[in-house]
């Protein structure tokens, strides 16, 4: 028996949920399914040109399942465009994880990170250490990681912030 699938986290949800070739063809049979976790892996790997190990660290799950849901994405994709099928974006046991905003003091660069993924070490541009948390309504939080109170009760630096849930539909294949 197979080990359950662990919640993938995820950190957007898609806004198209389907691509279609421009002209249809009577002669493909069947759609292509891909899974959101899927689409993510795609998305972490060749858009934002991340290693497997880190990109399976932004997904919450090991290097060697990243690798397997990125070979099995880039299978889909390939085999709709090849074969002019349509592709949709359906199901998948997944998250979306709110999002955190940094900007360096030094260099002034902002770059997002997952909630729940810790405090980031340094700037990835300049390397600095000399950052603070951007919260939604523009103040300034967590300067230099001191830990204090939020009106939730905690504090924004520590890990385990929550996520929402989208969905947790098994992936439908023909």
């Amino acid at each position: 028996m197979p080990r359950p699938t662990c919640c993938r986290r995820v950190a957007q949800a898609p806004l198209i949920l389907c691509f279609a070739p421009q002209v249809a063809n009577p002669n493909v049979i069947g759609d292509m399914f891909i899974s959101l976790d899927e689409l993510e892996a795609i998305r972490l790997a060749d858009l934002d040109n991340l290693y497997q190990e880190h990109a399976a660290d932004e997904m919450g799950v090991s290097r060697q399942t990243f690798g397997r849901i990125l070979k099995s994405a880039h299978n889909k994709v390939a085999d709709a465009l090849v074969n002019g099928k349509t592709l949709c974006v359906e199901g998948g046991h997944v998250m979306v994880t709110k999002q955190r905003t940094f900007k360096c003091s030094d260099c002034e660069n902002s770059w997002d990170l997952p909630c729940g993924t810790g405090r980031p070490e340094k700037c990835p541009e300049c390397e600095s250490t000399s950052f603070n948390r951007i919260h939604e309504d523009g103040t300034i939080g967590c300067h230099g990681g001191e830990h204090h109170q939020h009106e939730e009760g905690h504090c924004c630096c520590k890990d385990g912030a929550k996520s929402d849930l989208i969905a947790s539909i098994p992936l439908t294949v023909e």
